[in-house]
C-alpha cells in the first residue's frame, strides 16, 4: 500500500483522511498547522498529537516536499530554488523582495502545452502536471529556506502562479494548492495577494470564479485576434471577444476590482502606437491595469525586445487613455532569475531541445 503524502491534501482532503483513520476532524487542523504554519515534516515533533496517532502517521503517511537541487541568492535579495520534479525534470521557484512585500513565483507544470511562440517554456513542450505536493511544496521550501518565524512578520506576503506552465490546465491540483495558501491553518494569505495567471482558458476561468476566486492576471500580449492567433495559439479556440466577456464575468466575484493584463513587448510585432489604441478599444468594458513586460530573448526565439522609447510611447498612449500601467523591472540578473532567464533543466518528452524556463513574476 503506497504511503500517503500529506502535502497533497488541503483541509477538506486531510479531514477525510483522518476520518478514514477514525480520528476527529480537529486533528486535520492541528496537522495542517504543523505542516504549513510551522514547516514540520516529522510527525514525532507534533507535540499536541497523541503518541499513538504520531506512531500511526509515521507508519502510514509522510510529509515530502520536492527535493531541492540548488539555491541561489542575488545581490538584490532575489532567491531562486531549483526543485527536482523527477525523471531529469526540474522546476524553479523565485522569491522577489520589494520593500515590505515579498512575492513568490510558483510553477504549476513541467513545461507547457500552449506553445506561445515568444515563451521559452512553450518552445520546450509539455512534460506533465505538478502534483499538489510539488506546487505547495515550492511555498513550503521557500518559507523553510528564508527562515520564516511563524510568530513573526510574514516574509512571503504574495504568491503569483506565474511560473512554468498554464495553471488552469492543471486545475484540480492548482485549486487544492490555492486552498492551502488561503487557509488560516496553513499559510493564511489574502485572496487579494494570491494571483493566478492564465493565457485564457475560459471554461477554467469560469470554474475558478466559482470555486476559488483569487486575483487574476491574463497573458494578453496582443490587441487583436490576428496577432494573438499567431503568438498565443489558444486564442484560435477562445478569441478575444470571448476572453473579454470571461474577464467581465470573473470580476463579479473577484477579490480585486480589476484584471491585470500582461503584455510582452515584441519589437515590430505588437508595439506600434496603433496597437496601443486597439488595446484601449479592446478592454473598454473591462476594468483593468496593464503590466508591460520587456521581452527577454532566448536562443532562436525569433523575437527582439522593443526599444525603450517604443515601450515608453506605448505606455504613454495607455496612460493618456486613463489606464494604470506598470512596466516590469528586471530582477535577479546575476543568478539568471529575471523574466525569461530561469535555467532549470528538464528532460523534454517531445524531443525538442532543452530550453530556458520563463518565469513571469511581479
Amino acid at each position: 500500500m503506497p504511503i500517503t503524502n500529506l502535502l497533497d491534501y488541503d483541509l477538506a482532503g486531510l479531514t477525510g483522511y483522518f476520518a478514514e483513520l477514525g480520528e476527529k476532524p480537529f486533528r486535520a487542523k492541528q496537522v495542517l498547522r504543523w505542516i504549513h504554519h510551522f514547516g514540520v515534516s516529522d510527525f514525532a515533533l507534533m507535540s499536541d498529537l497523541a503518541k499513538s496517532l504520531r506512531d500511526k502517521l509515521s507508519a502510514e503517511a509522510q510529509i515530502v516536499p520536492p527535493q531541492m537541487i540548488s539555491e541561489q541568492a542575488a545581490a538584490d535579495g532575489t532567491h531562486k530554488w531549483l526543485l527536482n520534479a523527477g525523471e531529469m525534470n526540474g522546476v524553479e521557484t523565485v522569491f522577489i523582495p520589494d520593500g515590505t512585500r515579498g512575492t513568490l513565483c510558483v510553477s504549476s507544470q513541467v513545461g507547457c502545452a500552449l506553445e506561445c511562440s515568444f515563451c521559452a517554456t512553450g518552445r520546450q513542450g509539455f512534460n506533465r502536471n505538478l502534483s499538489v505536493a510539488e506546487i505547495i511544496g515550492q511555498l513550503w521550501w521557500a518559507n523553510h529556506a528564508l527562515g520564516r518565524d511563524p510568530k513573526g512578520d510574514r516574509i512571503i506576503t504574495n504568491v503569483v502562479m506565474m511560473g512554468m506552465g498554464e495553471p488552469l490546465a492543471n486545475y484540480a491540483n492548482v485549486v487544492t494548492a490555492l486552498n492551502l495558501m488561503l487557509d488560516d491553518h496553513a499559510y493564511g494569505l489574502s485572496r487579494r495577494r494570491v494571483t493566478v495567471s492564465t493565457s485564457g482558458l475560459i471554461p477554467a476561468m469560469d470554474r475558478l470564479r466559482e470555486d476559488c476566486p483569487v486575483a487574476l492576471a491574463v497573458s494578453l500580449h496582443a490587441p487583436n485576434d490576428q496577432i494573438r492567433d499567431e503568438i498565443v495559439p489558444i486564442n484560435r479556440k477562445y478569441p478575444l471577444h470571448e476572453l473579454m466577456a470571461a474577464c467581465q464575468r470573473y470580476l463579479e466575484k473577484a477579490p480585486r476590482d480589476f484584471i491585470t493584463f500582461e503584455y510582452v513587448m515584441l519589437d515590430g510585432i505588437n508595439d506600434h502606437p496603433e496597437h496601443a489604441r486597439q488595446l484601449i478599444t479592446l478592454v473598454r468594458d473591462v476594468p483593468c491595469k496593464f503590466n508591460l513586460i520587456p521581452f527577454n530573448p532566448f536562443p532562436n526565439s525569433g523575437y527582439r525586445r522593443s526599444r525603450p522609447e517604443t515601450i515608453q510611447r506605448f505606455r504613454d498612449i495607455l496612460i493618456q487613455a486613463g489606464h494604470i500601467v506598470t512596466q516590469r523591472r528586471t530582477r535577479g540578473d546575476d543568478i539568471d532569475a529575471a523574466c525569461g532567464q530561469l535555467a532549470g533543466q528538464v528532460q523534454d518528452k517531445t524531443q525538442r531541445l532543452l530550453r530556458r524556463i520563463e518565469v513571469v513574476h511581479e
